[in-house]
């Protein structure tokens, strides 16, 4: 048993749920399809290292580590669903057992990014899962890389001009990350990480000399 299997299994049996392994079965089994490149559980392991960063600050821990344990958990490409299917996934998962589904399946729904989260619980949800954009340059473009590649259906201005209006709604913000903590650790460098990509005249990822970066 690997220890992210045993963290997710600890946490979903104290939370209430039942038949813990075979749900880390069917939620492992789709976060490794073969269409994945950046929505897989490497992904919810990076959420986690700052998820236990930031712990001591973080309300109503189980919850939020729940919320991004699963919401990724269904990714369809192009899809505008993506976060309440996967809070579906969650009730349907839960069975009535785990009494804070709702306030779980709401912090899955943070993580779509489309205003600013009510509570400082959702605040810190929406924040883990963007961190990422204050990593190294680096990783920031192996990122930008394996974002590309689930997309196949687009071509590359398309993809190219869906990349840039997310990213300029992201900077148009007073603030990309809304608890003091996370805006304190990564907002400077994901600003300039995202003006560095929009100063770019061509897409970055075109470029396969850093996808190999180790996760």
């Amino acid at each position: 048993m690997t220890q992210m299997q045993a963290r997710f299994l600890a946490l979903w049996s104290r939370s209430g749920g039942i038949q813990a392994e075979q749900v880390y079965v069917d939620l492992a089994r789709y976060y490794a399809e073969p269409a994945r490149h950046y929505h897989t559980l490497h992904h919810v392991r990076r959420c986690l290292r700052d998820l236990d960063w930031a712990r001591s600050a973080i309300p109503d821990t189980d919850a939020v580590e729940l919320a991004l344990w699963c919401h990724d958990v269904i990714y369809i490409p192009g899809a505008a669903d993506n976060e309440q299917r996967s809070a579906e996934w969650l009730r349907y998962w839960a069975r009535d057992r785990i009494a804070a589904t709702e306030r779980v399946a709401g912090m899955i729904l943070y993580t779509s990014h489309a205003g600013v989260p009510a509570s400082l619980a959702g605040q810190f949800t929406a924040d883990i899962d963007l961190a990422v954009l204050g990593c190294a340059r680096a990783r920031f473009r192996q990122n930008g890389a394996h974002l590309r590649a689930e997309r196949p259906d687009l071509d590359a201005l398309a993809y190219d001009a869906a990349e840039r209006a997310f990213l300029r709604a992201l900077l148009a913000r007073p603030r990309i990350y809304q608890t003091d903590l996370f805006h304190a650790r990564y907002e400077a460098r994901a600003r300039r990480n995202l003006a560095w990509r929009l100063a770019q005249p061509t897409p970055f990822w075109a470029s396969s000399s850093f996808r190999d970066i180790p996760l």
